[in-house]
């Protein structure tokens, strides 16, 4: 069921033809906005997922490069500008067509390396490399708008939706994972098995956009967007004498508010409104007078925007902080340093189960994050920072080359599941927490510069793992067979 919401949206409903009527909160019956959110995390993750999941083609198709680092610094590097541009954009463009574009950005590519480079081989082996690389490339730009505004989204929603969302996301992982497993089980031709890959990708990311479609007109999304939006500024026409509208910082409580000014009402000392925003109150207290704009525009003044953005960072910093080292550390080793991890015994099999386990615990964690607890920001900071043991950890199961310190199989799967559920953990947490900091009308906001924080983690995470990789780029050594004294054979290094 849905939470409650502030009182002065209790029985505000805002119909299509934009009439406001009375009618009591309405319910998430059968709990289906949750599952759809839940659909919408795995839509915006299971593009990227389905590109390198299947490193067992990458790795036969293109042997000896650095195909699986590459897919993921070029994802990442895409998706930091994607998501910085979205969240300036975010008073420009509406929120469901920027989810609309990012859906169809992601399934462009995912049809066209499907179908012409895995079923049909229309290029050669250095121009499939780059095309693929390209295609990850305009999936990342097209998949973190949609996840930037899914989280500004379900930042209007009650908080059990963000978490929803964010088990998607793992949810996506797990689904990729099974659907490589089983295909690869079940046909043995390595085209064939990936080609039927890709099109079960395909269709559920159609399944996801059609969802989101329908979900956006319920009766339950437009209460609450029609709440939230409520309280924010509006822009008034040049003919208009009113002064803008006032920014609101209480320190001591962390609100943050955005109030209209009324009429007549002065922001300077001298009645008229200053060219600059100003600072003024005592040290727990602060106001910012944002001026009338000028002319007659559709959006705010580039330093409006930066003025709302920072009122929201000095509420969310410690949030910020956590969520990006979290994925900082989970993309310094995954999915780069794990997809090099191998076995004699257990070959492609090795870097495929790794990936499968680390999908399934980061599921289990972010469903961890739904149980009640409020953390302060700080303890998240610190706990997120802790995760770092795991990097050489891992670089253990890969080093020395040849015979690595953590030779045996089981290691990897054990920090892969320790890593995969702190990592859903500790990456939810920060994102359903942030939104309840700043006030309503502020938390779509909120959730594009979360995300901004997200993607910064992964991109430096991303760049780290390079240096994983020169670790690894020769640790490939042929595997041998021993003959026993039985007559049986072992194989090693």
């Amino acid at each position: 069921m849905g939470a409650a919401v502030p009182l002065s949206c209790l029985f505000l409903f805002l119909s299509p033809s934009g009439a406001v009527s009375e009618d009591p909160e309405p319910q998430d019956r059968y709990h289906g906005i949750y599952f759809a959110m839940l659909l919408a995390g795995v839509g915006f993750l299971l593009p990227y997922n389905s590109f390198i999941t299947d490193v067992d083609y990458l790795h036969h198709k293109y042997p000896g490069t650095s195909i699986v680092f590459d897919m993921s610094l070029t994802y990442i590097l895409v998706a930091l500008v994607a998501v910085i541009l979205n969240n300036a954009l975010v008073e420009l463009l509406s929120l469901h067509t920027r989810i609309s574009v990012g859906y169809l950005f992601a399934l462009g590519p995912l049809l066209f390396v499907s179908i012409c480079d895995v079923w049909l081989e229309l290029f050669t082996r250095r121009q499939a490399y780059a095309i693929n690389l390209v295609a990850v490339g305009v999936v990342a730009f097209g998949c973190t708008v949609q996840q930037s505004s899914f989280y500004g989204y379900t930042g209007l929603l009650p908080k059990r939706y963000t978490q929803g969302v964010m088990t998607g996301e793992s949810t996506a992982g797990v689904i990729i994972s099974l659907s490589r497993i089983f295909t690869k089980l079940l046909l043995s031709d390595e085209k064939e098995n990936t080609v039927i890959f890709f099109f079960i990708s395909i269709g559920m990311e159609l399944t996801c956009f059609i969802l989101h479609l329908l979900v956006k007109r319920t009766r339950f999304v437009r209460y609450y967007t029609a709440c939230s939006n409520k309280g924010l500024p509006e822009t008034r026409g040049a003919g208009d004498r009113g002064t803008g509208y006032r920014v609101h910082h209480d320190v001591t409580a962390e609100d943050v508010r955005f109030e209209n000014q009324q009429r007549g009402q002065s922001s300077s000392p001298r009645g008229s409104p200053g060219p600059e925003a100003e600072l003024a109150g005592s040290g727990t207290y602060m106001r910012f007078d944002v001026p009338r704009p000028k002319i007659k525009r559709s959006w705010p003044s580039f330093r409006d925007m930066l003025l709302h953005r920072y009122v929201v960072s000095r509420l969310i910093w410690a949030y910020m902080l956590s969520i990006a080292m979290t994925y900082f550390i989970t993309l310094c080793l995954f999915p780069g340093l794990e997809s090099e991890i191998h076995n004699c015994t257990l070959g492609e099999w090795l870097p495929i189960l790794i990936m499968a386990i680390f999908n399934l615990s980061d599921f289990v964690g972010k469903i961890l994050a739904a149980l009640p607890y409020d953390w302060r920001g700080t303890h998240l900071l610190v706990y997120s920072c802790l995760r770092v043991v795991f990097i050489p950890l891992f670089i253990m199961c890969v080093y020395p080359n040849g015979k690595p310190t953590f030779s045996h199989p089981a290691w990897p799967c054990i920090f892969s599941l320790l890593m995969g559920i702190t990592n859903g953990y500790f990456g939810s947490v920060p994102m359903i927490l942030a939104a309840g900091k700043v006030s309503p009308e502020q938390r779509e906001l909120a959730g594009n510069t979360m995300t901004v924080s997200y993607m910064t983690g992964l991109t430096l995470g991303s760049a780290v793992a390079y240096f994983a990789y020169s670790l690894t780029s020769t640790s490939h050594s042929t595997c041998f067979y021993t003959e026993t004294s039985n007559g049986s054979f072992t194989s090693g290094y």
